[in-house]
């Protein structure tokens, strides 16, 4: 037996990842069910990595905003207990830091959609400043796209759900 271990895959992040998959290929309903039966598991004192995780992607498949920000600020507040060396332990490259852009983006986003259009701001900012942590790749520039946008839907004149 050699002196290196094998990793071994985390059953909660599959899960996780077969309801992004659904969500993905537009099958919210079932993306919903899957998310809720790993909440069920988890509970609200589960390891704040996969509560951050789990309430980001079942944020992405609410169809009500109420319930898309009840989502987003679960995903916010774990994320906020998540340690570096527990992100690399799961295999996150990057820093716990990098995962704040896309987080206020989620948030201002949504709260724009619900009319709050001072805290959309606050997050949009918040998620500019953080935008640093992100590397030049695909991801990236996915997350600096969404937040130029958001940033020129609130600078837009007219309804706040453009």
């Amino acid at each position: 037996m050699s002196g290196t271990t094998t990793q071994q895959p985390d059953p909660v992040m599959a899960e996780i990842g077969r309801g992004m998959e659904l969500g993905q290929r537009g099958e919210r309903d079932a993306a919903r069910r899957v998310f809720a039966g790993v909440w069920d598991r988890l509970g609200a004192d589960g390891d704040p990595f996969h509560i951050c995780a789990l309430a980001h992607s079942m944020a992405d498949v609410q169809d009500d905003p109420g319930e898309e920000l009840v989502w987003d600020l679960r995903a916010l507040e774990a994320a906020d207990l998540v340690s570096d060396e527990r992100a690399r332990l799961a295999g996150v490259a990057g820093p716990v830091a990098a995962f704040y852009p896309s987080l206020h983006l989620n948030l201002g986003d949504v709260y724009r959609r619900l009319g709050d259009l001072d805290r959309a701001r606050d997050h949009l900012a918040r998620g500019q400043e953080a935008v640093g942590t992100l590397g030049d790749d695909g991801y990236g520039q996915l997350i600096r796209g969404g937040l130029d946008r958001l940033a020129e839907r609130l600078s837009a004149p007219g309804p706040s759900s453009a």
